[in-house]
């Protein structure tokens, strides 16, 4: 900061203001600097993250689709599954088969998250280890 206290023959009197202009160009350069090193500073462990590709999934003829419906109704590759017994004796069966089946999840948008998750605790439940959703891809994403 800096202020004028004598005077002059050309200036007329003290100069009593004080003059930030100086001291906004100190802050703005030392801002600048702090911005430009601190990414350099930030250390993070050294990792090859993996690319994601989307890839339209291949239906086999052993892979199981369960499809949620907005009304919460469960059904097994087409067929309506008439209560929770019927769906975790399904699954059983198919759980001791080696290697075992893929399961596709189909869940209505409008479905409710309730349905949707109740299936997967019966997946658990009954031992069925690979999972998958089944989504619309977005339009103009390929």
């Amino acid at each position: 900061m800096a202020m004028n206290v004598q005077g002059s023959d050309d200036e007329p009197g003290v100069m009593s203001t004080i003059n930030t202009t100086p001291l906004v160009d100190v802050m703005l350069v030392l801002l600048i600097i702090f911005l430009i090193t601190i990414p350099v500073i930030t250390k993070t462990v050294p990792v090859k993250l993996p690319h994601a590709n989307n890839i339209p999934t291949q239906t086999k003829p052993q892979d199981i689709t369960i499809a949620v419906d907005a009304a919460g109704n469960i059904y097994w590759n087409d067929k309506l599954v008439k209560d929770d017994n019927q769906l975790l004796t399904m699954i059983e069966q198919q759980a001791v088969k080696v290697p075992q089946p893929n399961v596709h999840i189909r869940g209505d948008k409008d479905a409710a998250y309730k349905s949707i998750g109740h299936v997967l605790y019966e997946l658990q439940r009954g031992g069925m280890v690979k999972v998958a959703f089944i989504t619309e891809p977005r339009l103009g994403m390929q």
